[in-house]
Parts: C-alpha cells; sequence; structure tokens
C-alpha cells in the first residue's frame, strides 16, 4: 500500500502540480495565440424596427434587452442586437452568421482597437446561418488563416472568441467534443461540438484550432438557461468556404439541384429489400420535370456513389450535389432491385424554396377505434390496420382528392410501425416496391414477407404530399408457432 502511495505522488509531482514551471508544460497557455488572434475578431451591433420580426434565436433574451439598449444608446424604437464575426481579407470582409445580421436595418462593427465601421451586406445564406458583410477601411486589417476542419479530431484543443452579452472581445478554451453533430437546424448540418464556453452574443465568432487557424463558426448552443452549459456548436469552414466564395462572387449562393427526395439506407430497410449493404440512400420521391426524372431515377432507388464518391449520408450527399456546378454532368451509381445501374444526371440550379401545400396534421385527425375483425390478421403480424380508400374515410382521415392505396387506420403504439413514425391517415401506396390498390394486396404482400423468415416489409407511406419509405419489422412470432 506503501509503494502504491509513493508511485501516486510521484506521479502528481511529475504533472508539475505545485511546479508553475513543469505546470506550464502540461496545461498549455493560450496568452500568445490569444493575442495574435483577437485583433482578427471583431463585435458585431444591429438594429431593426421593433415592428419587424426577426430570426434571432441564441443572441438576445428578454432578460439583457434593456442593458444591451442602454450600452448601444439605441432609440427606444429598434431594437438592439449582438453578435461577433472575424475578418477574412485586409480590405475588410467579415465573415458572421445569418441569424445575426437578418433583416437589421443597420450594421455596426467594433474592431479590436475599439474604432467602428458602418458595415454592409454582401449576402446571407440561412441554409448554413452564414453572412458576408463588408467594412471599408482606412488601413489594412488583419486577416484570419483558414484550417482544415476536417482534419481535427475529437479531443483537440480549441479556441473560441467572441462577443458574449456585449461584453467585447472574450476568449475561451475548450476541445472538440464531437463532430458532425445533426442539430436540426438546416439541410447541411454537421456541426463541430465544443465544451469551450459559447454564450448569447457569440455568433458569428471563430472557433480556432492550436495553429490560430480557424476551424469553425460558433453558431449555437444548447442551453436550459441561456448561458453556456458547455455544449456549443460551430459550423465547419470547410462546410461554408463553397458559401463565401458564393456570396463574394454573387450576393447570393446558387446550388446545384437534381430533384430527389433521400431517406438513411438503415439496416431494416436493407433487409426488406434483401440486401446486406450498409451504405447509400434510399431515394423517396421523384420531383416531375427534374434532371432525375429525365436521367430514369425512381423513387426507391439506392444511390451508392455520386461523382465518384462512396455515400453513406444524406446530408452529404446533399452537400455534394449543392456544390457541384450547374450544367455538370455526374455519374451515379445506383441500385434498383439489387441490380447496379450507372446513370448520369445533369446537375440544375435548385428553384427558390416554395411553401408546401397545407396537409392535416395527425393531432387534427380524429381519434380511431380499434381494427376490426377483418384486419387483425394483419394487425396481428404488423402492428398497423389499413382500410380501403372510399369517400366516408377520405373526409375522416382528411386525404387529399384521388389518392390511390389504402389508409392507415389504427397503429400499436408499441409496434415498430408506431416507433417508425407511421399514424393513423398515412397513405400506403407500396409494399416492398409492389404496387397496393386494396387491403387484399397488403395481406398478400405481409404473408410473402411471412414466409421468407418474417423479414421487414418496405412501405412507400405518404403523408399530405410528402413521400417516404418506412422499414417495419413484422411482430415477433409467439411461443408454439
Amino acid at each position: 500500500m506503501r509503494t502504491k502511495k509513493l508511485t501516486l505522488l510521484a506521479m502528481v509531482l511529475s504533472l508539475g502540480i505545485g511546479n508553475d514551471a513543469q505546470a506550464q508544460n502540461v496545461v498549455p497557455s493560450f496568452a500568445d495565440l490569444a493575442e495574435g488572434l483577437l485583433p482578427s475578431v471583431v463585435n458585431i451591433s444591429t438594429t431593426h424596427d421593433k415592428s419587424e420580426e426577426t430570426d434571432e434565436v441564441s443572441d438576445i433574451d428578454n432578460n439583457i434587452e434593456t442593458t444591451v439598449e442602454s450600452i448601444f444608446n439605441a432609440p427606444k424604437t429598434n431594437k438592439v442586437s449582438l453578435g461577433s464575426g472575424f475578418i477574412i481579407s485586409e480590405d475588410g470582409y467579415i465573415i458572421t452568421n445569418h441569424h445575426v445580421i437578418d433583416k437589421a436595418k443597420a450594421i455596426s462593427v467594433t474592431l479590436s482597437d475599439n474604432s467602428s465601421a458602418e458595415a454592409r451586406l454582401i449576402g446571407g445564406d440561412s441554409k448554413t446561418d452564414t453572412a458576408l458583410i463588408k467594412i471599408d477601411s482606412p488601413r489594412k486589417l488583419k486577416a484570419v488563416k483558414f484550417g482544415d476542419s476536417d482534419k481535427i479530431r475529437i479531443g483537440d484543443w480549441v479556441l473560441a472568441i467572441g462577443n458574449p452579452f456585449g461584453l467585447g472581445g472574450s476568449v475561451t478554451a475548450g476541445i472538440v467534443s464531437a463532430k458532425s453533430r445533426d442539430i436540426e437546424s438546416g439541410p447541411y448540418d454537421s456541426f463541430i461540438q465544443t465544451d469551450a464556453s459559447i454564450n448569447q452574443g457569440s455568433s458569428g465568432g471563430p472557433m480556432f484550432n492550436m495553429n490560430g487557424e480557424v476551424i469553425g463558426i460558433n453558431t449555437a448552443i444548447f442551453s436550459t438557461n441561456g448561458g453556456s452549459m458547455g455544449i456549443g456548436f460551430a459550423i465547419p469552414v470547410n462546410l461554408v468556404d463553397f458559401v463565401i466564395k458564393q456570396l463574394k462572387k454573387n450576393g447570393e449562393v446558387k446550388r446545384g439541384w437534381i430533384g430527389v427526395k433521400m431517406q438513411p439506407y438503415d439496416a431494416d430497410t436493407a433487409q426488406s429489400l434483401g440486401t446486406d449493404e450498409n451504405n447509400g440512400v434510399i431515394i423517396s420521391s421523384v420531383s416531375e420535370n427534374s434532371s432525375a426524372a429525365r436521367a430514369g431515377i425512381q423513387a426507391g432507388d439506392i444511390i451508392f456513389k455520386f461523382d465518384g464518391h462512396l455515400i453513406d449520408d444524406t446530408k452529404n450527399l446533399s452537400r455534394m450535389v449543392a456544390e457541384t456546378p450547374i450544367g455538370k454532368n455526374v455519374d451515379m451509381e445506383i441500385r434498383r432491385n439489387g441490380i447496379a445501374q450507372n446513370i448520369k444526371v445533369l446537375i440544375e440550379e435548385m428553384p427558390e424554396d416554395k411553401p408546401l401545400p397545407q396537409t392535416s396534421k395527425a393531432e387534427d385527425r380524429e381519434p380511431v377505434d380499434m381494427p376490426q375483425d377483418e384486419n387483425r390478421n394483419i394487425m396481428a403480424e404488423t402492428g398497423f390496420s389499413v382500410e380501403d380508400i372510399s369517400a366516408d374515410n377520405a373526409e375522416k382521415y382528411n386525404l387529399l382528392p384521388g389518392e390511390k392505396g389504402v389508409v392507415v387506420s389504427y397503429v400499436d403504439k408499441d409496434s415498430d410501425a408506431a416507433l417508425k413514425g407511421l399514424k393513423a391517415g398515412d397513405i400506403i401506396t407500396q409494399i416492398d416496391k409492389k404496387t397496393v390498390l386494396d387491403g387484399n394486396d397488403v395481406q398478400n404482400y405481409v404473408s410473402d414477407a411471412l414466409r421468407e423468415n418474417r423479414r421487414p416489409i418496405l412501405l412507400q407511406v405518404k403523408d399530405g404530399e410528402t413521400l417516404h419509405f418506412v422499414a417495419v419489422k413484422l411482430t415477433a412470432p409467439k411461443k408454439g408457432e
């Protein structure tokens, strides 16, 4: 026991505890790094008409708004918000978050020497929450250097610099806690997670690696009280490099598009199709008159390669398509019914977002009763029951005119179908990529799956105007079956 205690004491002493000189070799000082980086980070204040709605999400709350207005002596008719940014060129281009400057009436930038300048908006991109602004300066400004955000590793040290609560340039340090986080804030989410403190007002500030290179844009926090709780998120710079170049050149972002909706290709879906592939994404629907439709791509196709790159994630594929030059013909490898095919598809310009047609919500639908006896056999195996579409249940479930297939009338809350999101009022149009016209088709296709070792069934589901696939496991057989 005494030997173990002495060994532990020797380890503590070797770490430099109680010895400042040795401690410096164990816990790094960020002083030199911070001193060189602070001049490249700016504070941003914006004013908005109070009558105008803004998309601010993380920088100002009602508890500190009065303090912020007093700091900037803002008119009571305006709302002042705070954010951060960083200089990317000597002539005054600055990156920040889109939500920091969105709908701003005026944008003011304060440099590290406390000088201020009015900024003009070059362009913003809500899909990546990125914006580019510019100030005019009589002197050359100190620009940041960009790093490679793909090369960072979980556990690497990072530095965050920002303008928390309007206090001016503040430096915090932490590590990369996770990578490729999807927090459902946009179609290209792939955030760097860090425990470096990021607070309200830090949005748009840079995240640096230990070489003093920007590898992220601090954007969001997870918090229950409005302050840092050790979970912050930054946009990887590799994700926004394309965006910044587009904004600088065009003032807007023009993205590629082929006209498909897709979803992950998981193990249950693979089993339902009788394959053992573990990568790719499944096409859930194809837009009419799109380049994908003209190329012959169909709902249910699995995309395995795009322009020579293996695909295993819907967001990565979305990003690849978006960043491909418009007008380029791209090779895609797909699987259809287990057979590989090579298809060329033309990259077109992504159309402007259009509001989706209004559809009924699940909570608006009438409660449904347990299925009748004729549906019990389907219900026992799948966890859900169906009805043929009729005038009566079309009104009951708020179905759109001319729907084809069967309508889901009941879902057992403890079933795999419920876990996968199937709900009463959904329309099933296909099972295992075979057309469903009525309940008899459902019974036949479920029976096929039962004979094939109770493999999952692949449903093509229509919810309002949205098509998607759901792989549903059949219930486990009872003892004696």
